[in-house]
């Protein structure tokens, strides 16, 4: 049984972290760390965990009950948290803020992408979790990486519930202004563009193509729809053997044929990308949820490939049937 430990579990990830780690066949928790409910009971914060669990958070770091740590901390917080605590060297950690995705001399956080990174996933200390848009950007762009074929300016735009904001109520992310809402930000300049040129290149060695990426704030809670297009003289059968060729063993990210929703893929920890070819312009379709696939079900599908699980383990969520 794998002991796991949480800290920063009282915010959305956190909760989906807790939701399915609780039902996880293989797992344990040991703790759940939040310095202001400590004491509280999990569901306190996080109702849906009612007659889940009873357990409650703590003010405490017993680090060395634990097989694996979660950070669901903000971003900037675990880079701190870890320079200021000491974890065992033998205790995993998978990492869900941007501290750790970018490589950097002394970093030896793997980029926790399974799409991509799997068998460096399995031999991993350390795992940093992707970004949600990065997630659902790359399903898109990978397969094309792969084979070289990024030489084209690349445009793409991502609408995202408002859970992606996080769960500090803030001027963009109140009910009354998002709901019938829509608008753009950070636009052509969002953090998540470094972690996905790191991919990128990775895959296709040298990547210095224009990708224009314009996120869009949705009027909906949850789950992420990415619309990407670019010039391309691959021909529809010929693009779609290589995204099937590409995702043929992956575990949680399937090629559909036609148009694709966000209700394919919400609760769940799927990914679904399609394509379509007008003229000369390739564009692919790529949603997933942003707080499972994009955040909390990456995480524990990371964790069960560190500890050689079944890569599905505990991650069998359904979407809603409506």
């Amino acid at each position: 049984m794998i002991k796991a430990g949480v800290i920063g579990g009282a915010g959305y990830t956190g909760g989906e972290l807790l939701r399915i780690l609780v039902n996880h066949p293989d797992v344990e928790i040991e703790f759940v760390n939040s310095n202001s409910n400590a004491g509280n009971k999990l569901y306190s914060v996080h109702e849906g965990l009612i007659g889940e669990t009873d357990m409650v958070f703590t003010d405490q770091l017993p680090f060395e009950k634990i097989d694996v740590l979660f950070s669901c901390l903000g971003h900037g917080d675990t880079k701190k948290f870890l320079e200021s605590h000491t974890v065992p060297a033998n205790v995993k950690i998978v990492d869900f803020t941007q501290d750790h995705r970018i490589k950097a001399e002394g970093n030896d956080f793997v980029y926790g992408l399974p799409e991509m990174n799997r068998e460096k996933i399995k031999g991993a200390m350390h795992i940093a979790n992707p970004g949600c848009f990065a997630t659902a950007i790359q399903i898109g762009l990978l397969p094309l990486a792969k084979a070289g074929l990024l030489t084209n300016e690349i445009n793409t735009t991502a609408i995202t519930g408002s859970t992606g904001a996080g769960q500090k109520p803030s001027a963009t992310s109140h009910f009354s202004w998002r709901n019938n809402n829509i608008s753009v930000y950070k636009a052509f300049e969002h953090q998540h563009l470094l972690e996905i040129r790191q991919s990128l290149t990775q895959l296709q060695g040298k990547f210095d193509t224009e990708l224009n990426f314009i996120p869009v704030r949705g009027d909906f809670a949850r789950g992420i729809f990415v619309s990407t297009y670019m010039t391309s003289d691959l021909t529809i059968e010929q693009a779609y053997d290589l995204y099937n060729d590409f995702y043929k063993d992956a575990a949680f990210t399937f090629v559909a044929e036609g148009n694709i929703d966000l209700k394919q893929v919400v609760n769940t920890n799927k990914a679904v990308v399609s394509l379509q070819k007008h003229g000369n312009k390739l564009l692919a379709l790529s949603a997933i949820d942003n707080l499972l696939k994009g955040a909390a079900g990456q995480a524990v599908q990371n964790m069960n490939l560190l500890f050689g699980l079944d890569e599905k383990a505990g991650l069998k969520l359904k979407p809603s049937a409506f």
